[in-house]
């Protein structure tokens, strides 16, 4: 069996075999030493290892027995253990491991027993023993090694800056050292040790046309490297000041040129030098560069040819050894800055116009200076035709301030398409040294509209480029493309292959441009397209301005303004309206971008809201200043329905009441108008004794509160005949009160009559006589008390009386009731009337009730009357006039 063993494989077995030599022989000396104060040993010591290697290291037991190669371990700063599959036991003894050197930092790699044993537990620091493991790179070949040595005032200084490129890594513990040496025909030189990449060789002084030979030496505790060496002459590595005094000088007489003069800046005997010349048009960052070969002479002037006339250039020189072309070059020289003259224009002047009116009657011209103008513009001519030749010739001055770049247009005139069915316009351009070559452009006021399609424009690392559809079945000769903004128009030609190009005009951020696209065939200019576009799209600078609010009860209407187009900075994409009442969380609405108006519904009404506006770019918002509103107490129409409803209310009301008086009118009467009787209309009204009574019917409007009572008037004269004395008796308290013509004789006053005597009265008759009334006044209208009466029956007039009690039937129908009354009642035995006071008082309340009437229902006789036992006998005094008109059953009465 043939085995097979790799170089490193074999160089780590001859190491392990090394230190297995070397661990024999520490151990049997330290064997020998009884005072040994551990018990482990490692190896090897080494001062340095190096990072991505790997290192092997071996522990052995010394002067004990208490344990062998299976109790012990390894581990890094006491912290990462090792594992085991790194271990290899070499014997009982010993015990081997190999790890990888990784990271920069030095740690420990210690050996240690495991802590099993009480011999060990007890001797713990004779059981560990630790290698210092410090971290390295080994030194790396340092690259691109370069050397200078610059001048000094005439002369090159006698030190060699070098620099260099360092390869491979340092660590803090052990850094690389690098060293430049020099050597050449007068001996070696060599720098100071340095960590840097640079350090400088001082050479005493510069030796020119000497050979030299450099390199850099780098060393650390790994070893040793050397770069590669540097042979060069010694004026290769020196670098001299760029060329002195550049000046540049135009010449009439070549307006395409500029003469360049300058001085060498070290003496040509020491070094020989080549030139280096490049510019470029003020401006510009882009430069063009002389061929070395046109300059690699001894040469002090050269003049530069092919330049633009009247265009200002910025020139440049340099300078380094000539022999070998090898040497550093020196810096370039400062900015000459020289303006050629000024030569007849070269190039058309780029014609345009501007379409106004409702239907493109109007045109105005504009141009731009032609591109190689050569010189200052000072005017314009402009010729126009038509079919039959030439209209008008005119000179226009060109614009003063044509050399800014913002005021390149120039206006040249505005010409009416009115009358005019197509016109052709020439420009050409003049300045101090001749004229341009003409411009042409054909106006015409209607013409098919032929577009170019699908018109697209973007923004891409600052630029904005313009992509379009070639148009079918045209002839296009060229293409142009516009961009305007706040008045201001600028425009750049295509040739008539191109689809997309870029905007090579100064374009601003923030800006809105409205891109065309215009077709040019033979001078012709078709319909354009146009899109809005912006370099760059930022969040407005102002938000909406809200100018109107027109609250209602539950809903108000906002009206607001545009932000104005130079502060849009972009195209808005939404509005964001956002309100709130007062100390509650806004709520919000988004609206799209071309509304300027809305209504916020389900507010509450007589409520103060804010309310503001946010405009939305892609960029960002900007908000305007809060805005505040009140809706309205009531809503519409409420005012309104509340009047109406309060006035048909009430006037429904009231054409109720009118009905309810209407249909209830003879309640109404009776309670707020009640009739009163009128005795006059009565029949006993009309009764004397001379005249009875006859029977009327009763009229519908008399009075019936006046009657007479309907009792047993038989029984009340059957009394008196029976004691005529004891009526006498009261006759003195009947006659006694005031005379007042009444009723039935009787004065009927209001005021209670008296009795004959107070002791002979009860309170019954007290009651009765309190509650009687006045019914009516008997007045005789002729005669009284001896007066001759008329012969003719006296009527009497009665006066209306307070009482509202109606009258008895009886008084409207005397005869009748009296002997109705008589036979209906039959009065019972009883004892005397008049015995004492007791029956009196009986006779007077209990027995006049027992007949149907109160006591106080009779009134009194006049004092002036005699009363007779005669019922029938009736009379009247003529003289007096007065008539019994109550009860004359009872008995009549005549004057004294």
């Amino acid at each position: 069996m043939k085995l097979l063993f790799s170089s490193g494989a074999v160089v780590m077995m001859s190491s392990m075999v090394l230190q297995l030599f070397g661990l024999a022989f520490v151990a049997s000396v330290l064997h020998a030493k009884h005072e040994f104060s551990t018990h482990l040993v490692t190896s090897p010591h080494v001062p340095v290892v190096e990072i991505g290697t790997n290192f092997t290291a071996t522990c052995v037991i010394v002067n004990t027995v208490e344990v062998t190669a299976d109790s012990l371990y390894w581990n890094l700063s006491e912290s990462s253990v090792v594992p085991e599959k790194n271990y290899i036991k070499i014997n009982e003894s010993a015990l081997a491991v190999t790890i990888l050197i990784s990271g920069e930092e030095s740690e420990w790699l210690f050996c240690s027993c495991k802590k099993n044993s009480p011999y060990v537990s007890l001797n713990k620091s004779k059981f560990i023993h630790g290698i210092y493991l410090k971290k390295a790179y080994p030194p790396r070949r340092v690259e691109n090694l370069s050397c200078v040595a610059e001048q000094d005032g005439k002369l090159v200084s006698g030190f060699l800056n070098c620099k260099w490129d360092a390869v491979g890594g340092q660590t803090e513990d052990v850094k690389t050292n690098y060293t430049v040496m020099v050597q050449h025909e007068s001996g070696t030189y060599r720098s100071k040790t340095t960590f840097l990449n640079k350090t400088m060789v001082d050479l005493g002084f510069f030796p020119h046309f000497m050979h030299f030979d450099v390199w850099v030496v780098a060393d650390n505790l790994l070893g040793t490297v050397e770069s590669e060496h540097l042979k060069q002459d010694a004026n290769e590595f020196v670098k001299t000041d760029p060329p002195s005094k550049v000046t540049a000088f135009p010449e009439e007489l070549f307006p395409n040129c500029l003469l360049i003069k300058w001085e060498h800046p070290i003496e040509d005997v020491r070094i020989k030098l080549t030139y280096q010349i490049r510019y470029c048009e003020s401006g510009s960052h882009t430069w063009s560069y002389i061929p070395l070969g046109d300059t690699d002479k001894v040469i002090t002037s050269f003049r530069l040819q092919n330049l633009q006339p009247n265009s200002a250039y910025v020139i440049q020189m340099r300078c380094r050894n000539r022999e070998g072309n090898s040497g550093p070059w020196s810096n370039w020289s400062a900015n000459e800055t020289k303006t050629t003259p000024e030569d007849r224009p070269r190039s058309k002047p780029d014609l345009w116009q501007l379409s106004g009116g409702d239907h493109g009657e109007e045109v105005q011209i504009i141009c731009k200076d032609p591109k190689h103008a050569n010189g200052r513009i000072t005017s314009f001519g402009l010729i126009l035709y038509n079919k039959n030749g030439p209209l008008e010739q005119e000179i226009i001055p060109a614009d003063q301030n044509q050399n800014s770049s913002e005021s390149r247009v120039t206006v040249l005139k505005k010409i009416s398409l009115a009358d005019k069915q197509f016109v052709r316009v020439c420009v050409n351009a003049n300045n101090s040294k001749g004229t341009s070559p003409e411009a042409c452009l054909i106006l015409v006021r209607s013409s098919e509209k032929t577009t170019v399609e699908k018109l697209k424009v973007w923004t891409q690392e600052g630029q904005m480029f313009v992509e379009w559809k070639r148009p079918n079945n045209t002839a296009v000769s060229e293409y142009v493309v516009e961009w305007a903004r706040h008045g201001k128009t600028d425009w750049q030609r295509e040739n008539k292959t191109t689809t997309r190009t870029a905007i090579k005009g100064s374009l601003e951020k923030f800006v809105r441009y409205n891109v065309s696209v215009y077709v040019i065939q033979s001078g012709r200019v078709w319909k354009l397209v146009h899109k809005e576009a912006y370099l760059e799209q930022g969040a407005p600078e102002q938000g909406p301005t809200i100018n109107k609010s027109y609250p209602a009860y539950d809903n108000a209407h906002l009206v607001w303004d545009e932000i104005p187009l130079d502060k849009r900075r972009g195209f808005i994409t939404n509005y964001n309206i956002s309100y709130r009442k007062e100390n509650e969380a806004p709520k919000s609405i988004r609206v799209a971008a071309n509304n300027t108006s809305y209504t916020l519904t389900e507010l509450l009404g007589n409520t103060k809201y804010e309310v503001w506006i946010s405009a939305s770019t892609v960029a960002g918002s900007k908000s305007s200043n809060p805005h505040s509103f009140t809706t309205l107490r009531y809503a519409p129409g409420t005012i309104e329905g509340i009047v109406v409803g309060v006035s048909l209310g009430f006037l429904f009301f009231v054409l109720m009441a009118l009905l309810l008086c209407f249909l209830k009118k003879d309640v109404l009467k009776e309670n707020f108008w009640p009739q009163i009787p009128n005795p006059g209309e009565s029949t006993i009204g009309n009764w004397s004794p001379d005249y009875p009574p006859k029977e009327e019917t009763p009229k519908e409007n008399c009075v019936s509160g006046v009657s007479v009572l309907d009792v047993g008037v038989c029984e009340v004269k059957l009394g008196f005949e029976e004691d005529k004395t004891s009526l006498s008796l009261k006759k003195g308290k009947y006659l006694s009160e005031e005379h007042s013509s009444g009723i039935g004789g009787s004065s009927c006053m209001s005021s209670p009559r008296q009795s004959v005597s107070d002791s002979d009265e009860g309170p019954d008759l007290a009651d009765s006589t309190a509650s009687t009334v006045q019914y009516s006044s008997v007045v005789a209208s002729s005669g009284y008390k001896g007066q001759t009466p008329s012969s003719h029956s006296q009527h009497s007039i009665f006066s209306r009386s307070e009482s509202t009690q109606p009258l008895l039937d009886s008084e409207e129908h005397p005869d009748v009731s009296l002997q109705e009354g008589c036979r209906q009642v039959q009065p019972p035995p009883r004892p005397s009337l008049f015995t004492g006071a007791e029956n009196q008082n009986s006779m007077e309340s209990d027995d006049f009730r027992l007949l149907g009437v109160e006591q106080h229902d009779f009134c009194p006789l006049r004092e002036d009357t005699e009363l007779t036992t005669e019922p029938d006998s009736l009379s009247a005094d003529t003289e007096s006039g007065a008539v019994s008109s109550y009860m004359p059953q009872l008995g009549g009465y005549r004057p004294q």
